[in-house]
């Protein structure tokens, strides 16, 4: 245990200022979350002077990116509730699992095929964009096992494209506003945001851009797609557990990072965990203030493991990556700004949503 203190002190620095900085008026009117800003400070300091302390702190650096992180996805459930799926109907799960499904599909298919990229990177960008961001990315992680610099980059196109969501998803309602191109309420608005705008976070400050009901609808939206993450990466996995699915271009490093050879599904406890949590806080038994308090400590672990993230990251890695994963990613972002409004309007048009 001794051995995980200095890395473990160094990550809860990390997190605390970035705690303390997410707190800020403006950064949160502008989408910037405390585990983005965890990830910034944790790159600045691994690209400096982390080096001489890295012998004494990586112990617990790599603690806290994987143990850390499995914890906090777990208890990531207790910000959902399985009531949530009400107040957006079937339509609301049906477009969040349309977008989900393609928007994955797409990463997977065009980041190999078009854009050359190896496998483990077109699905981490896929993950990221397809659920809920940079948690989502790290959540697949173990399912996937890739790279730091893989995970690194692609938690960067979740912030870049994430941050553009911010301020276009609005001007887009308003231009549709001033022209009437298509019918679109503010509950419209807010299951498109939140069934495409990548982090939680940003999805607020679209949301809040237009009005509180669309804040709202966005966030709930949102949510049921965060619910989704646990069936995701436990196909994912059986996925990848196939025969075929052995021996692909990029995914020769088993040995270095430690992983076994696939010979089976190897279902994410964290995955079931989180659902498990998140079917007990929609009981309604635990008392509020335990809820509070347990969210608040599920942030620390998680900007804990975003400041891990960043310390092992190198800015080199990421420059070695090249254009490649930002072009899938733009082209990811096309797809769910304009393949979901067209997905929104003819499942909500199916099944009556805003009616």
């Amino acid at each position: 245990m001794q051995a995980l203190l200095p890395g473990l002190a160094l990550t809860a620095a990390i997190a605390s200022v970035s705690i303390g900085l997410g707190r800020s008026g403006w950064l949160q009117a502008h989408g910037i979350s405390a585990l983005t800003l965890s990830i910034v400070l944790g790159m600045l300091i691994g690209n400096t002077w982390y080096g001489r302390v890295g012998a004494a702190a990586g112990a617990g650096v790599a603690f806290s990116k994987a143990n850390l992180l499995r914890l906090g996805i777990v208890l990531y459930g207790l910000r959902l509730t399985f009531q949530d799926i009400a107040h957006v109907g079937w339509a609301g799960v049906a477009i969040d699992a349309s977008m989900l499904c393609s928007t994955f599909g797409l990463a997977c298919l065009l980041g190999s095929r078009v854009f050359g990229l190896d496998r483990k990177t077109a699905m981490l960008i896929g993950a990221g964009s397809s659920i809920c961001g940079a948690a989502a990315v790290m959540a697949a992680d173990p399912v996937v096992r890739g790279r730091p610099e893989q995970v690194m980059v692609a938690v960067a196109t979740v912030v870049v494209f994430g941050t553009v969501g911010i301020f276009l998803y609005p001007a887009l309602y308003h231009l549709n506003a001033q022209y009437g191109w298509i019918a679109m309420s503010p509950t419209d608005y807010g299951v498109f945001a939140g069934s495409t705008i990548h982090e939680v976070a940003q999805v607020v400050a679209a949301g809040r851009a237009v009005s509180l009901e669309a804040a709202n609808t966005a966030v709930i939206a949102k949510m049921v797609r965060v619910m989704m993450l646990a069936p995701f990466l436990v196909m994912l996995s059986a996925w990848l557990s196939r025969p075929d699915a052995a021996s692909h271009p990029g995914d020769a490093h088993h040995a270095e990072t430690g992983a076994p050879v696939r010979g089976g599904i190897a279902i994410p406890w964290f995955a079931l965990g989180f659902v498990a949590v998140a079917g007990l806080n929609s009981l309604a038994v635990l008392p509020q203030a335990m809820v509070l308090h347990l969210t608040d400590v599920d942030t620390v672990l998680l900007a804990m493991a975003m400041a891990g993230l960043g310390l092992t990251t190198h800015v080199s890695a990421i420059r070695k990556a090249g254009v490649k994963p930002l072009a899938l990613a733009a082209v990811l972002f096309a797809w769910l700004v304009g393949g979901g409004l067209a997905v929104n309007a003819g499942l909500g048009a199916l099944f009556g949503l805003g009616a």
